[in-house]
């Protein structure tokens, strides 16, 4: 079949077969979206965090970290298509498989019409757009309700932090903020800013120099408890992803008796995939969110 070209979300050209057979997936939330798309076995490369659908995905070769992967593993799997996102994958590693023939197609989804949009792209990616129509366009009318919705209530206050030790969340710029916007909430963040590397402040090694570090510390700020206080949140969530928040973590709040969220007893532990993951998950996501912030 004559190869079918794509211009991906960094403006590349990226030429695939007209229905690839053997996928590698270097995003744990496109893994998912693959599988649920009914191309589970057409993937035959993923990274060490694609954990979901968890049955399906244990016996699949793994290729490393999303910012460390192997790529001599992702070569010799001879993919005719690997999946990126330009937040979660390193511009080097996307450049050495192009550079060695391999078909990468990079998305960049920073809200959540960007993640149903994502969808769209994957279904005619793998050419199956025929087959999954209708469960994206449930997602969408998921989406629509959820906009009419959060149209006739009250917008709330939102906190929403992503780290402890220091305490990290997320601002405008980011796919989280946009999840809690679409559903009712106001991040009390969303326009703060810090100006020294994630990578440091998670015990990582630093990279001072790197553009993509520098973007990221506009987009995840450090914060402290007493700062979140004087925003006034009505609303708490705590995800279990990246950092695991349980139930011991609510107690940071309670020296906040002030704070509407700690009064009203509106601290919710969540399932961090409902506000970082796109994929087929948005639609149910969406439900449980409006749900926890409208009144």
């Amino acid at each position: 079949m004559t190869p079918r070209t794509f211009v991906d979300t960094l403006g590349h050209a990226v030429q695939i077969p007209h229905t690839p057979q053997r996928l590698v997936s270097l995003v744990p939330s496109i893994t998912e979206v693959l599988f649920s798309f009914g191309r589970g076995q057409q993937v035959v490369g993923i990274t060490d965090y694609c954990t979901e659908p968890a049955a399906a995905v244990a016996a699949k070769t793994k290729i490393g970290g999303t910012k460390n992967p192997d790529i001599t593993i992702i070569l010799a799997l001879r993919p005719d298509l690997v999946f990126a996102v330009a937040e979660e994958n390193r511009r080097q590693d996307v450049a050495q498989l192009a550079a060695a023939g391999v078909s990468v197609y990079v998305f960049a989804p920073r809200t959540v019409r960007d993640g149903i949009d994502l969808l769209w792209r994957v279904a005619d990616l793998v050419d199956c757009r025929s087959e999954v129509t209708g469960q994206i366009q449930a997602i969408e009318q998921d989406y629509a309700e959820t906009v009419a919705l959060v149209a006739r209530h009250q917008r709330v206050r939102v906190f929403c932090p992503i780290w402890k030790d220091p305490y990290m969340t997320v601002n405008e710029d980011t796919y989280v903020h946009d999840v809690l916007r679409v559903c009712g909430g106001d991040n009390i963040f969303a326009h703060r800013q810090r100006h020294f590397p994630l990578a440091a402040d998670l015990g990582q090694q630093p990279e001072a120099t790197s553009e993509r570090y520098r973007e990221r510390d506009r987009r995840y700020p450090r914060i402290t408890l007493e700062e979140m206080a004087t925003l006034r949140p009505e609303v708490v969530l705590l995800p279990d992803e990246p950092y695991v928040f349980s139930e011991a973590d609510m107690a940071d709040f309670t020296p906040f008796p002030e704070v509407p969220a700690v009064r009203d007893g509106r601290i919710f532990l969540i399932d961090g995939k409902m506000v970082s993951w796109y994929g087929p998950r948005i639609g149910r996501s969406l439900r449980t969110l409006r749900a926890l912030l409208l009144r």
